[in-house]
């Protein structure tokens, strides 16, 4: 069934036979929550702005010679932001992911700031119970809370680690938390320099389990391929070296859901739009065009 109303302006302006419901294979959810952002702030037109972008972009994937928008790609409108607390907030998200997973949709979740990716690992985890998390991220996320908040962005590793395991690709800035230093010495966080090295993506791919899910934060790019972020550091990923470990992990684990997080869009600057609308098509392809 339909949880909730279409979005009329659709991921890839998809005609009504590729954009229903019911017959979609895969969901896009947006999530404009913005409540524990710490410096730049406008998180909460990033789903907007991907989806807009995303409306000029072809749809054809040469490296799957196939479009896999033909497997059908709904889009829900914006699930209102709960202004009386995050835990409200996680609950209305767990509801709403809970009611299209069961559907046995692929569910894409737009952020918003990455303290969404929790409740959705959640519901995640309720029917997969040996997934483990893919984590892209410039920032480890694992303070314990941050600034009176345990389901603060800072601190969204933390929680889902409460949850499942995972591995974080692109980490370069660093809190000196217990579970930093913990994940630290369980080799479970991946800076640049080290997911360049031969034979990365394989010792990646072989920590994670059979089902994974995609928690993309974009300032796990370089600055100058994603400056529409709120917190950047240097040094980051690049875009052929991020697709390749996605599109791997996509030939040899099932990538069963996937959040992208924390665009914050730059008024007359497009490009990180499209890059970010570009990325979730790429996930798209990569979980479910086989």
């Amino acid at each position: 069934m339909k949880p909730q109303n279409l979005c009329p302006w659709n991921f890839l302006a998809l005609p009504d036979r590729l954009s229903a419901y019911e017959t979609a294979r895969a969901v896009v959810l947006p999530i404009p929550y913005e409540a524990t952002i710490s410096f730049g702030s406008g998180t909460r037109g990033g789903p907007r702005a991907i989806i807009l972008a995303s409306r000029q972009m072809e749809s054809f994937e040469r490296e799957l010679s196939a479009d896999p928008s033909e497997l059908g790609i709904a889009t829900l409108d914006e699930l209102e932001q709960v202004v009386s607390g995050p835990e409200a907030m996680i609950e209305k998200i767990e509801s709403a992911a809970r009611e299209i997973i069961g559907d046995g949709k692929f569910l894409l979740s737009l952020g918003g700031e990455h303290s969404i990716s929790y409740p959705l690992i959640k519901v995640h985890k309720s029917r997969y119970p040996d997934l483990t998390v893919l984590h892209f991220d410039a920032h480890s996320d694992l303070r314990d809370e941050y600034q009176g908040s345990r389901f603060s962005h800072a601190s969204v590793m933390s929680r889902i680690w409460e949850v499942c395991d995972f591995i974080s690709v692109g980490i370069r800035s660093f809190c000196g938390s217990p579970n930093e230093v913990r994940a630290e010495s369980e080799r479970r966080l991946i800076g640049p320099a080290e997911f360049r090295k031969s034979g990365a993506i394989a010792n990646i791919l072989s920590r994670l389990g059979k089902n994974i899910y995609i928690t993309f934060d974009l300032d796990g790019f370089d600055p100058p391929l994603m400056p529409a972020v709120g917190t950047h550091e240097p040094g980051g990923l690049l875009w052929n070296e991020t697709l390749e470990l996605i599109r791997e992990a996509g030939k040899s684990k099932q990538i069963v859901g996937a959040d992208i997080v924390e665009l914050a869009p730059i008024a007359g600057l497009a490009h990180p739009d499209f890059t970010a609308a570009r990325l979730a098509y790429k996930i798209i392809g990569y979980s479910l065009w086989k």
